[in-house]
């Protein structure tokens, strides 16, 4: 496989040192950043995210803040989700869409004041999206991308290894919202959410300086934990259905594609910019919509293209994202199906590089 020829238009992140010095195998391209995805192999990475806690540089999540009296405004315009109960505090995860309701982003919305939001964004260049907004729209407000980096700490025993160095405080943040704590004179939000169903904390780290003392303070930390450096793991992630943009979901699909109807308030999220459409979709129903699906065989690869779910001859889906889990013993996949065959224990096939394989639709995903 060739390698990524690195420039100042591909950036480092805060915490690149400490992922060099353990052992990075490999990276993919997010946010024009580096995203690191396998320390020793998928497989171990995944078993050892169950079992015990992992440190990821997640740097490439990239904020989008709005800042100024309109910020809020500006806010609900982007999404379908009401944001008029969200406290500050409280972190929410809503879809962004444009003027057809096709989704932009699904990220998580960080309420950090009534004035000032943290967009915390999948892979897109959505920060231009949101000036263009403000600027046609001519909203009292700034948008800006500031020196915020996330950093997760995952895994089962994440939350004893962040009250060793923020407190025993820090358990009591409750899932999806967010508290600010001190480390080294520094005030950073640490919110209880995170890229895996095994339990943890962002830490949105304000200030690149600080960036490796508070990694190595992680570490030395978790040392008896058997704290290792992890990242997103495809096979995990596809169980739990956790879904990413560019892979299992585009512009072309709508939130009620993506199954995060539930995240769709059309009727009171006045101001919305695609809400118009999405009224519409709402009222007619998709026709198609993510579906977790078990392929029958040996180990398949990752999806590096759309693979075709069929019937007979008819397509009828694709996979977009698919690994083979060990806790499962099966092929998990994440599949864009037609209504015609989206039923639980619907029997289809899918077109794998290694040919023809059958396939299960299910009701659930895994976690």
């Amino acid at each position: 496989m060739a390698l990524i020829s690195q420039s100042r238009r591909l950036r480092r992140t805060p915490f690149s040192d400490g992922v060099e010095a353990a052992g990075v195998k490999a990276y993919t391209v997010y946010n024009h950043m580096l995203l690191p995805t396998v320390f020793r192999s998928v497989q171990e990475d995944y078993h050892h995210l169950k079992s015990a806690v992992q440190i990821w540089d997640v740097a490439c999540e990239r904020q989008v803040e709005l800042r100024g009296p309109d910020a809020g405004k500006l806010m609900q315009m982007l999404t379908p989700r009401d944001l008029r109960g969200m406290q500050a505090g409280q972190c929410y995860y809503v879809p962004i869409v444009d003027e057809t309701g096709g989704m932009l982003n699904d990220p998580v919305a960080v309420k950090l004041a009534e004035d000032r939001w943290w967009i915390s964004i999948a892979d897109s260049d959505l920060l231009y999206w949101v000036k263009g907004i403000a600027n046609g729209w001519r909203l009292d407000v700034l948008v800006d991308e500031p020196d915020v980096s996330p950093l997760a700490i995952q895994g089962p025993q994440a939350e004893t290894l962040m009250a060793r160095v923020f407190g025993d405080s820090v358990k009591d943040v409750r899932f999806f919202r967010f508290g600010w704590f001190d480390f080294q004179g520094r005030s950073l939000v640490i919110a209880r959410s995170g890229y895996s169903k095994q339990g943890g904390y962002e830490i949105y780290v304000e200030g690149s300086d600080i960036g490796m003392p508070l990694w190595n303070a992680l570490m030395e930390a978790g040392r008896d934990l058997d704290v290792h450096a992890g990242c997103p793991n495809l096979i995990e992630r596809i169980e739990g259905g956790l879904l990413s943009y560019g892979n299992d979901m585009t512009d072309d699909n709508t939130p009620h594609e993506c199954g995060l109807g539930r995240f769709c308030d059309t009727q009171t999220a006045i101001g919305c910019i695609g809400r118009d459409a999405l009224l519409r979709v709402a009222k007619e129903g998709p026709i198609q919509q993510i579906r977790s699906i078990a392929i029958d065989g040996p180990a398949v690869g990752g999806c590096d293209r759309w693979w075709p779910v069929l019937a007979g001859e008819k397509r009828v889906g694709w996979v977009s994202s698919a690994a083979w889990s060990p806790d499962f013993n099966t092929n998990v996949a994440i599949g864009m199906v037609r209504m015609t065959h989206w039923d639980a224990d619907t029997s289809v096939h899918v077109q794998t590089p290694d040919g023809l394989r059958e396939a299960t639709v299910r009701e659930k995903f895994w976690l």
